[in-house]
Parts: structure tokens; sequence; C-alpha cells
């Protein structure tokens, strides 16, 4: 059995807020599913889990935000004049401009209402069919090591690596890629967004994260307890991932 990237998790101060900013920003429907602590959002008449998105669950946390994110969104865009007014939107609703050192890039750098940085992309081929969220990237030291790490963890494909960058996607080649980005950055803190793994119908959550063990992942306590239906893990460099029960 294998398991595959079905969701992010992003902490907020706000579910809810934050919920209705992203949902708004990539046209999906958002869902309260417990008031106060978790909103869910995804495409309108998405029959979840389907890999031609990864959804986003909002989830409200006392911690604030403290350092650049480890994981942000990149969105897609199909032409420059596109590009220009998905940015004019998305700043509309409430986002920001912000400077993490990028310099002269040809992509956006934008931060949500909490301070989550994300990338609005300039048009690139790669990503003309991925929907409105085209990748979700990941900060690490050793993209070779990661992609290894990721291609073995998940039924996804690896389509480029170097010592520089990596990127994976679905085996069924639809949806957003994983991008895995060389950073100088060290991992500090908790990272405020995660990915979320699920196994197949018919799998088995504790025999995956014993498999995920195996190649190289470590368990993690976030303070989540013994009865909650996910088991909290960590790649090899240290950011955490959460098996969720077969589906």
């Amino acid at each position: 059995m294998t398991t595959r990237l079905v969701q992010i998790a992003m902490d907020a101060r706000n579910d809810a807020a934050l919920g209705r900013f992203w949902a708004e920003a990539l046209g999906w429907g958002a869902e309260v599913e417990e008031p106060g602590v978790v909103t869910n959002l995804e495409p309108e008449g998405f029959v979840y889990p389907d890999p031609a998105a990864v959804c986003i669950d909002v989830i409200t946390v006392p911690e604030p935000k403290t350092v650049k994110n480890r994981v942000h969104i990149d969105l897609a865009t199909t032409s420059a004049a596109h590009g220009a007014e998905v940015v004019a939107r998305l700043r509309q609703l409430g986002a920001t401009p912000v400077d993490i050192g990028q310099g002269d890039v040809p992509w956006t750098v934008l931060a949500d209402p909490e301070g989550n940085e994300f990338c609005v992309a300039e048009p690139r081929e790669l990503y003309r069919d991925t929907g409105p969220i085209a990748a979700v990237v990941t900060d690490c030291a050793d993209p070779r090591a990661m992609a290894r790490f990721w291609e073995e963890a998940m039924d996804w494909e690896l389509h480029e690596v170097s010592d520089d960058h990596a990127m994976l996607r679905s085996a069924k080649g639809v949806g957003p890629y994983l991008k895995l980005v060389r950073t100088p950055d060290a991992k500090t803190v908790k990272n405020r967004v995660h990915l979320d793994l699920r196994p197949y119908p018919g799998g088995d959550r504790a025999a995956e994260a014993a498999r995920l063990q195996a190649l190289g992942a470590t368990a993690v306590d976030l303070g989540q307890g013994d009865d909650v239906p996910w088991t909290c893990l960590a790649d090899p460099e240290g950011n955490e991932f959460d098996v969720l029960s077969p589906a």
C-alpha cells in the first residue's frame, strides 16, 4: 500500500477569516468543520479526495507567526495580464507585498492577511493545467535527498531534480506539484503550514506510519495526544506532516 498528498494544513489565529481569504483567492468553497477551530477549503463540486486538487484545512492555533514559512503556495497564471489581475485582486482581498530577499524575480511575493507568504507565479507551461494552486513549495537543504524520500513516501512521480530544486506530481498527471527548493535557512520552529497524507482505502495508518519511518521520517509529539485520527511525523529535514486515516 502507499499514500498520497491530499491537503495542506495552515495554522491561523482565526481560521474562519483566513479561510474566507483563501476561498476567495482560489475561487473555492469554504466549510466550517468545527467553529473556531477548523475551516475546510476545496473546489466547488469537488469529491474528496481527488488528485486534481490539494485541499486546505485552516486551523486556529494560539501561537503567532514569527518566522518565514518553510512551506508555501505558488499560484498559477496564464499570461502577464492575468498575473497582474490576480495580484490586484489578491491585494483587494487583503494580501500585501512582502520582501523575503527574492530580489529581481519574474514572480510576485505576497503575504495573506495573517502574514503567510505565497507567490503568484509568472506564466509557465509547466503550470498550464494545475488549477489555481500551481505548487506546494517546501524549503529544504538537500532537494535530491528530499525528493528520494517523498518519491518513496507517496505514489507521486518525480518530474525534475537538481541540486537546487525537485518537482513531484501525482502519478495521474493532474493537480499541483510538490516543489522542493534549496534554501540556506535552517528550520527553527514548528511549521505553520504542513502536508497531510492519506492512505488509500484498505490501507492502514499505523502500517503507513511505520513504513514512512523506515524511509527516514520520525515521530513527533506536538501535543496531539493519543486519541486523534492522524499520526504526526517529520520528514528527514524535520518538516512536520500528518498521516490521516485511509479514505
